[in-house]
């Protein structure tokens, strides 16, 4: 009988034992040894219940983002269901020159190439400046910046929409101001972590570096939360 190569011997050994490690790591005596992110928002009590040990507990109704129907920079109309079962990363941002765009795109560039691949992870840009964000605008603005429609979409519309998504959805806020005649925004520059069920699962400081490595390691969080809850049912 011809035997395998040593090295082929490793490379089996290792296949195989990858996925107990990962349950090891995932689980720890039915448990996910994983703290769970928290809800950011209003929460409510609900009128159903769930048990644990035999002990009926109420549900809780988590704040959740409205949908809306805005356009991307291809200027196709874009909601939640463009969404589906994924986790979504936003921030707000607009196009004049600003500081705080560049270093959001770029941050976003690193997260569209790091996820480029991962199928349950989209980025959203949210322009606080519809009048001049048009969809034609943000087409080269996505351009310059590399951003794949689909994956990291630039959306802009009806104003009105807009601003009632950032302030009672997003829970942030975004003024317009003149300064030295020249318009500009004061605004929250997060990264928000939004769930595939639209809850707010987490808000980053885009400029902190120990915020944009949370992030990172919170994405993989919830990748490994919605596994569980898939696994389990809910």
């Amino acid at each position: 009988m011809k035997l395998f190569p040593i090295k082929k011997i490793l490379i089996l050994v290792t296949i195989l034992a990858v996925p107990g490690f990962l349950y090891y790591q995932l689980q720890d005596k039915g448990k996910n040894r994983y703290k769970p992110l928290p809800y950011f928002g209003p929460k409510t009590v609900a009128s159903t219940f769930h048990s644990v040990k035999g002990t009926k507990i109420p549900d809780t109704n988590f704040h959740q983002i409205s949908d809306f129907k805005l356009l991307n920079q291809q200027g196709d109309t874009v909601s939640w269901k463009n969404f589906d079962k994924e986790i979504v990363v936003l921030n707000l941002f607009y196009t004049s020159d600003n500081q705080a765009t560049l270093t959001a795109n770029n941050a976003l560039k690193v997260l569209q190439k790091t996820y480029g691949k991962n199928k349950v992870i989209s980025f959203v840009s949210l322009s606080i400046d519809p009048k001049r964000d048009t969809p034609d605008v943000l087409a080269k603005y996505a351009a310059k910046h590399q951003a794949v429609p689909g994956k990291w979409d630039l959306l802009t519309g009806d104003s009105t929409q807009v601003y009632n998504l950032i302030y009672k959805g997003l829970l942030l806020d975004a003024v317009q101001k003149i300064e030295n005649g020249k318009t500009t925004f004061a605004y929250n520059n997060l990264f928000v972590l939004i769930d595939p069920r639209q809850h707010i699962r987490g808000f980053y400081d885009i400029s902190a570096q120990e915020d944009y490595t949370k992030l990172d390691e919170e994405i993989k969080v919830l990748i490994v939360e919605e596994l569980r809850n898939n696994t389990d049912g809910r």
